[in-house]
């Protein structure tokens, strides 16, 4: 059922949330709907890569990790605004932002999204990947924070616990520390999504595939509505 009325549609994410605590710990905590306002909350999503940067391919197909991305984080977009939460996109398209420089491309772009993020002055940040590993069995959805950071830590552990859901998921993760520049453009609560691995052909078949597509991105969603609420309902 899609619900169109802004209204309805907090409504209905409150619903999620109040599921969600009674499922992750047990208990279902009071959600004042009257107090409810999404607009306070910007969320940046970082579709990884673009431009001459492919990032890892798909071992079967080929398919370019900076296409998943954007096409993940899209998906993320719409169904965050539907919930009248605001959305800004380090980039829309599958140009990178490095702009007319000719050389230092990487560090050009990264840059640019450092200064996208902070213009923003957003709540949290999510950057989306696509993941690859020497040993082709390894699959499944990963989440990274920056090291000492309790608020991201919490934050990722939110997100890996949905996606340890995932049709196709055979192991729980945990969040994983990890020393990437995203993580650390903003004080800010930021994650990195590693939505799957291209080097594993179960995960490419799904990643591929509009259907897992949505639930990727809705499955994060979900994630992003358990921090929130784990905040002392300060968002809602």
């Amino acid at each position: 059922m899609v619900i169109k009325r802004k209204n309805l549609i907090i409504i209905s994410v409150l619903i999620i949330t109040a599921l969600t605590f009674v499922f992750c710990f047990g208990a279902l905590h009071r959600l004042n709907v009257k107090d409810a306002d999404a607009n306070s909350i910007t969320v940046v999503i970082d579709a990884g890569h673009g431009g001459i940067d492919n990032g890892v391919v798909g071992v079967k197909t080929g398919i370019k990790e900076s296409e998943l991305n954007l096409s993940i984080t899209k998906k993320l977009q719409n169904i965050l605004l539907d919930a009248g939460i605001n959305v800004v996109l380090t980039r829309n398209s599958n140009a990178g932002l490095y702009g007319v420089a000719t050389k230092n491309l990487k560090k050009k772009d990264m840059e640019k999204r450092k200064n996208i993020i902070n213009s923003a002055n957003p709540t949290l940040v999510i950057s989306v990947h696509m993941n690859k590993y020497s040993m082709s069995s390894r699959r499944g959805a990963q989440v990274f924070y920056k090291d000492g950071d309790e608020k991201s830590k919490a934050f990722a552990e939110s997100v890996q616990r949905q996606l340890n859901e995932l049709s196709g998921s055979e192991r729980d993760f945990s969040a994983l520390t990890g020393d990437y520049y995203i993580l650390k453009c903003s004080s800010v609560p930021s994650i990195i999504a590693e939505c799957g691995f291209l080097s594993n052909e179960n995960d490419e078949a799904l990643l591929i595939t509009e259907e897992y597509q949505k639930e990727v991105a809705y499955t994060i969603f979900k994630g992003i509505i358990e921090y929130l609420s784990m905040q002392s309902i300060r968002y809602f």
